[in-house]
């Protein structure tokens, strides 16, 4: 009888120790999420996402990483987007322009001069609003992490530069898969065009477009430059870039890896402010160098050709909720 209850004694103490180890190897299973994205690996957002990946691999001590797909190796904004839904892709970032095809909320983003300049959106991106139009992803699937700088969109164009709305009339100018990028074109008399990112320096060289719209660090580090000559600083929008997550992903996470996650985004979005004010700066300058002709055009006569489509935008009860919301940011 003793020797029966011995057996089972050991028989349980190695099965506690069986449960024990598997327990632990789960516990430390490691895990690593996969983010693409557009952008060169030069561009302050692709920094930040790094310096994010750095901190979830310190976080975790090696258990929780990111592996980053840059420039469009998995493909476009819009085709990103959809293999986050699918769960092929864990985090994407992409701006909110293209992000408004499957969240509408985020077209209040593209309303021109909705911001007065930066420290108003950064305000916006931070704010209580900011978390809700956040939150307005998770019907698509995603779950959003976080705004990042994009800095304000202006025109450039190969033949001549824009001082006023009216120069704009006739000119193909390459936009975003937006709607309000391209009523915001058709609104200044131009024709808008949509084109991917990554094949628009061959349509600028080949005469597929007269110019296009962007943000300084995007203008320079594209190269665009080489092919367009004038750059004029009309800061039409403040459109940011969205840090977005698979609902799927995010869902299998345990606590103390969205913990771990949440950490490392936030970690990132001061990183990635400083770089892009640094990006800025050193961009304006670098084109200059290049010759470029960067005007500052007087912005009063944007704005009044675009009040049209501003107070369209305020007749839709939910930009109309939205803008209202951004104004009181404005202080």
């Amino acid at each position: 009888m003793r020797v029966a209850t011995r057996k089972y004694q050991l028989l349980g103490g190695a099965l506690l120790f069986l449960f024990m180890v598997s327990g632990c190897g789960q516990h430390n299973q490691k895990k690593q999420l996969k983010l693409a994205h557009g952008l060169d690996i030069t561009h302050p957002v692709h920094k930040a996402m790094e310096h994010m990946g750095q901190q979830l691999a310190q976080l975790s001590e090696g258990n929780f990483t990111l592996k980053i797909y840059p420039a469009q190796q998995l493909g476009s904004e819009r085709e990103c987007l959809e293999l986050l839904q699918l769960g092929s892709v864990d985090i994407t970032k992409v701006s909110a322009a293209v992000l408004e095809n499957f969240v509408p909320d985020m077209a209040v983003f593209s309303i021109p001069y909705a911001f007065s300049g930066k420290t108003h959106a950064h305000q916006v991106y931070d704010s209580s609003l900011g978390q809700e139009l956040l939150r307005s992803t998770v019907p698509q699937r995603f779950k959003g992490l976080c705004f990042y700088d994009a800095g304000s969109r202006s025109f450039y164009t190969k033949d001549r530069p824009i001082q006023t709305p009216e120069d704009l009339k006739g000119l193909k100018i390459r936009v975003q898969e937006s709607v309000s990028a391209i009523n915001m074109v058709r609104n200044m008399g131009g024709s808008p065009t949509p084109i991917s990112w990554g094949e628009l320096y061959t349509a600028l060289q080949q005469g597929v477009v007269d110019g296009a719209e962007n943000n300084p660090p995007s203008f320079y580090l594209s190269r665009h430059y080489e092919v367009c000559r004038f750059y004029a600083l009309d800061e039409h929008t403040l459109v940011p870039d969205v840090l977005l997550i698979s609902l799927k992903t995010w869902e299998r996470l345990n606590a103390q890896e969205k913990k771990w996650l949440t950490q490392a985004v936030r970690s990132s979005i001061g990183v990635q402010r400083k770089l892009w004010q640094e990006s800025e700066e050193e961009a304006l300058a670098a084109v200059k160098k290049a010759g470029v002709t960067v005007s500052e055009p007087d912005k009063q006569p944007f704005k009044e050709v675009m009040k049209p489509l501003f107070e369209a935008y305020r007749k839709d009860s939910l930009m109309h909720y939205y803008l209202k919301q951004i104004e009181a940011y404005d202080n």
